[in-house]
């Protein structure tokens, strides 16, 4: 085998590499804005029928409720997320992505610093 079919097979096998730990990531990303979007409609359902059949007493509860409840699911998704790329790259080998992750879990740290009660 030429060096030049070496470096060919090398090259393929990382651009597979890179291939597949992009559709995780993208997968990743996908399922992360479902679940926002899921929460923004949920939460823009619940105000509406809080507005008209709540006191005010019970919506100041709930938005608590609710504030805490985002800030620990946020910070959680946020660390999942991180968790979950830096395990595709430890899969792909893949250093650069992989300090992408690493940079996307000191976010997750940051946020819930900057959440905290």
């Amino acid at each position: 085998m030429s060096k030049n079919e070496k470096s060919t097979k090398n090259w393929a096998k990382l651009w597979d590499e890179y291939t597949t730990a992009l559709e995780k990531w993208r997968t990743s990303f996908q399922s992360l804005q479902k679940a926002s979007n899921d929460v923004q409609t949920t939460y823009n359902e619940v105000m509406e029928k809080g507005l008209h059949e709540s006191s005010q007493s019970n919506m100041n509860q709930f938005l608590d409720s609710w504030k805490n409840a985002m800030n620990q699911s946020g910070l959680n998704a946020f660390k999942q997320f991180g968790e979950n790329w830096q395990k595709s790259m430890d899969q792909s080998g893949m250093g650069q992505l992989k300090t992408y992750g690493e940079m996307m879990a000191k976010f997750a740290e940051t946020w819930e610093k900057m959440w905290r009660k």
